[in-house]
């Protein structure tokens, strides 16, 4: 079928809005076809709409950014314009790169704080707070933190991103999470309290552990373990611990106690 039945088989239309419904590797996908699809999925218009949804934090506006010719991308950040790649998809692709180095610097830090599969809370908050001043977009978490091949510790951070500083709904990051294969896997998060005083006599301090899977975080099942992730090493509580889960077997499994 050449590139002239096509534009008759398919209104314009109608294929415009099948590309618009499109990830970017889909797209990409698609646009390898013909010359026809290359042309409509190299579009602006959907390239601009990628770019609004995706990085959503850098204030594009949705009227402004589906009417090109009046809203040029080169005004933004000439520094992420390909010479190949004009326009919108140019910006994509670059702000892409960007943000994929920008998680490499992230996850370093963190596989840096990680000693014996655990990392004291302040680091944990600082890559928190890092991801927050880099802009990261939920897309860009799923894509580089929501991977099987890092560590949990690191999933979770991405979870728990998601959740509290972007408000991402919990059945987007269920999906997510069942797609990229992690949802199961488990964090121990081990946190001490400041001992009560009792007859002007100070008690131990008191400890207490919970572990709970990627899962129970995203439904909101286990709210007192992210409270404690959020608030850190605050009041009374002194010090918090996150850990990737032993099995259950194992001695040293995360358990309530105090």
């Amino acid at each position: 079928m050449n590139n002239r039945s096509i534009q008759n088989w398919v209104p314009s239309d109608i294929a415009f809005k099948i590309a618009s419904l499109l990830q970017e590797l889909d797209l990409c996908s698609l646009g390898s076809c013909s010359r026809f699809w290359r042309e409509l999925c190299g579009s602006d218009h959907i390239w601009a709409g990628l770019c609004r949804d995706r990085w959503p934090a850098l204030g594009f506006d949705k009227e402004q950014s589906s009417s090109v010719p009046e809203f040029n991308p080169h005004q933004l950040q000439q520094q992420h314009l390909d010479s190949n790649l004009k326009g919108w998809r140019g910006f994509y692709v670059n702000k892409h790169h960007e943000m994929a180095s920008k998680a490499d610097a992230v996850i370093a830090f963190l596989d840096q704080c990680i000693s014996s599969e655990s990392v004291e809370v302040n680091h944990y908050l600082v890559a928190m707070q890092n991801m927050n001043s880099m802009q990261f977009g939920f897309r860009d978490v799923v894509l580089f933190f929501f991977k099987e091949n890092l560590h949990v510790l690191l999933n979770l951070a991405g979870l728990h991103y998601s959740i509290a500083w972007l408000g991402v709904p919990a059945d987007d990051v269920m999906e997510a999470l069942n797609s990229s294969k992690i949802c199961d896997r488990q964090i121990c998060v081990q946190w001490w309290k400041l001992g009560r005083w009792l007859y002007g006599f100070r008690l131990r301090d008191e400890s207490i552990s919970r572990r709970a899977s990627l899962r129970d975080l995203a439904m909101m099942k286990e709210q007192q373990v992210l409270d404690v992730l959020y608030r850190g090493a605050i009041h009374e509580v002194i010090r918090v611990q996150i850990s990737a889960a032993k099995p259950v077997s194992s001695p040293w499994s995360c358990q309530t106690s105090s």
